[in-house]
């Protein structure tokens, strides 16, 4: 991200800073210098003596952009129950729901209890007349409810999956928010009377969002079927379940399809005839499972959103199961068993989330409800291998780091070239953060600024010639860049809790542009007082070239951080808002203090600022040095 983008970011967010410059909170950096003694950044267990080396826990990181798939197989079946669902997945559907006999009565079998309750707020503010989402308010009269309309991504996907039922749910009793679930569920029955033909790419007929919103109608019955709407609503489910049946595996991608399949199941749960749909929805949901999940749990889009998002329909499918008194398959609550450790391993003291492939800071309740309904008791995974996330906690200060290359182009719903991007906090503060928000834009955040939230210089990691390690396209999509990441992980030694964790990691996304190799060291204390890193630019091919070429590191911070610049302009301190103070120290390259911004729990901007790191380095390489250190 350019100079002028972040300031214009910040310009388009919250109120900006002002009269900060020089208005440092403290400027002795001398003690940085004469804390505890220095963890050497290239350190070798073997120089702590003999059999030092045998002592140390030593991890080495396969490299990768594969991951392991999970394998999973469906529900085991009666010979008939296999043939019904053969023939029910051959398109052979009537001869196997009953339909060429009376048509059942039209109705719900049973009610489900929600497991997720939605936002209250939001769902205040339905009452009121608008849709609230990433603190846009859109009249509901001027939402455009047709299935080839165009609102904005964030839009798209909360107005015509049907979410904000969970919101109006929240916000009141079921005759307060009965009248306004009918409302815009008729203008929007009126505004998309069939299904069309094929999927669409955008709108309202996409797999995913066919899938979710039939998943809601179902979740939410009471909310809309209570009134004259009933017939035409269940008429309605009957319709959308038809139309995944034979187009889920059309979907946009793996996470598209699980909403479908999802949809098909719970629409097999809760219709009348539905026991073949459901063997059909279960054996495709199984499939896609596999398919999504990496065998440490993490999906491939790599997104802490993409996560959620699985959680949150396995979590909502369960309820249907528990709705008919039946047992979901073993394989749902393994995978929710195997899908929470990963997310909470990119979540700070505080219980929010990092701000990792176009999600933002989601708050520390919001993930809490989410684990508390998946009935899911675990701790955060600090070395999710295939996912590609490492996490070290030093008592009150965590540390996050993206050690793999960005999701395949296939997966990637908001794709960030963020290799090598970490993030910091202490006791649940913000420290060191990304940007975040790309899957936000179109909300508060303008829509214009999706790809410049995706690229690398809105995270925390090292750009050269303000080009991208991965190539960041439009709609979410990314392109050619890093290939390859190289990851190691150890512990090392010191009395007293004087010890460390040491992570190295490098790419090679720069390598057939500039012929250089980004290498990454980050020793992070036991004690969590200090992070020592260092930055190198290493020949791809032998001797490098010759010329120079510009780099920046930048280090996004956290949001109501006084930042004040060092008279040498080598360092910065850093006063935070629970009072403890931070100072910054750099071995090399220019110092300096820009503008930046940084999307909140609820996907909205807020100013913040940088420091960066900035100079030109010879295409032989280069090494640099920096330190972010408490004091007192």
């Amino acid at each position: 991200m350019t100079d002028a983008g972040l300031r214009r970011i910040a310009e388009d967010g919250a109120d900006a800073r002002a009269g900060q410059d020089g208005a440092a909170p403290g400027e002795d950096f001398a003690a940085v210098e004469a804390g505890a003694p220095a963890l050497p950044l290239h350190h070798d267990p073997r120089e702590a003596g003999s059999g030092a080396a045998d002592e140390i826990p030593e991890s080495v990181v396969e490299p990768g952009r594969m991951l392991a798939l999970t394998d999973f197989s469906p529900p085991s079946l009666s010979a008939g129950e296999r043939l019904m669902r053969l023939a029910y997945g051959l398109g052979l559907r009537g001869q196997v729901t009953g339909s060429f006999r009376k048509p059942s009565k039209k109705r719900l079998l049973a009610t489900v209890l929600n497991p997720l309750p939605g936002d209250k707020v939001a769902g205040t503010a339905l009452r009121a007349g608008h849709f609230l989402l990433h603190g846009v308010k859109l009249p509901i009269a001027q939402a455009e409810l047709a299935g080839v309309a165009r609102m904005t991504p964030p839009l798209a996907r909360h107005v015509h999956g049907f979410t904000w039922l969970a919101d109006l749910e929240a916000a009141g009793t079921r005759e307060q928010g009965a009248p306004v679930a009918e409302r815009i569920l008729l203008a929007w029955l009126d505004a998309n009377p069939a299904p069309p033909p094929k999927p669409a790419k955008v709108g309202a007929w996409t797999v995913s969002l066919a899938g979710t919103r039939l998943l809601s109608w179902l979740v939410h019955a009471p909310l809309i079927l209570a009134g004259p709407l009933r017939t035409r609503t269940l008429v309605a489910m009957a319709a959308q379940a038809r139309w995944l049946d034979k187009r889920v595996n059309r979907g946009e991608d793996l996470m598209a399809q699980l909403a479908g399949w999802c949809g098909i199941v719970a629409a097999g749960l809760l219709l009348p005839d539905g026991k073949a749909r459901r063997l059909y929805g279960e054996a495709g949901l199984i499939r896609t499972l596999g398919e999504l999940v990496g065998d440490d749990g993490g999906t491939l889009a790599r997104s802490p959103l993409a996560q959620i998002e699985a959680i949150a329909l396995l979590v909502r499918l369960s309820a249907c199961y528990r709705a008919i008194r039946r047992e979901p398959p073993a394989a749902i609550q393994g995978m929710l068993g195997l899908l929470v450790p990963p997310l909470l391993a990119l979540t700070h003291g505080d219980g929010s989330l990092g701000s990792w492939q176009g999600g933002w800071a989601i708050g520390g309740d919001e993930v809490a409800r989410l684990v508390e309904a998946s009935g899911v008791r675990t701790r955060p995974l600090r070395d999710v291998r295939q996912w590609g996330y490492q996490r070290v906690v030093a008592t009150k200060t965590v540390l996050q780091f993206d050690a793999a290359p960005p999701p395949m182009i296939k997966h990637a719903r908001a794709g960030c070239a963020s290799t090598l991007a970490f993030e910091l906090s202490h006791a649940g503060h913000r420290l060191v953060v990304n940007c975040g928000g790309g899957a936000a834009a179109g909300g508060l955040i303008p829509a214009r600024l999706e790809q410049a939230l995706r690229a690398t210089g809105a995270h925390s990691t090292l750009v050269i010639d303000d080009a991208n390690s991965t190539a960041v396209l439009i709609n979410g999509r990314i392109g050619g860049g890093v290939s390859e990441v190289e990851v190691d992980r150890r512990a090392i030694p010191g009395e007293r809790g004087a010890g460390a964790t040491r992570l190295e990691a490098s790419h090679d996304g720069y390598a057939s542009r500039y012929g250089l190799t980004h290498r990454r060291i980050l020793i992070l204390r036991d004690d969590g007082t200090e992070l020592r890193g260092e930055d190198l630019l290493v020949p791809a091919r032998g001797k490098g070239a010759r010329g120079k070429v510009s780099f920046a590191i930048r280090f996004h911070l956290g949001a109501g951080i006084e930042v004040g610049l060092s008279p040498d302009r080598q360092g910065v301190g850093l006063a935070l808002p629970d009072g403890t103070y931070w100072q910054f120290r750099a071995g090399g390259g220019e110092v300096v203090v820009e503008d930046s911004l940084w999307a909140d729990a609820q996907g909205r901007p807020v100013a913040t600022q940088q420091i960066v790191v900035q100079g030109m380095v010879s295409r032989g390489g280069g090494t640099f040095s920096w330190l972010f250190k408490k004091m007192g």
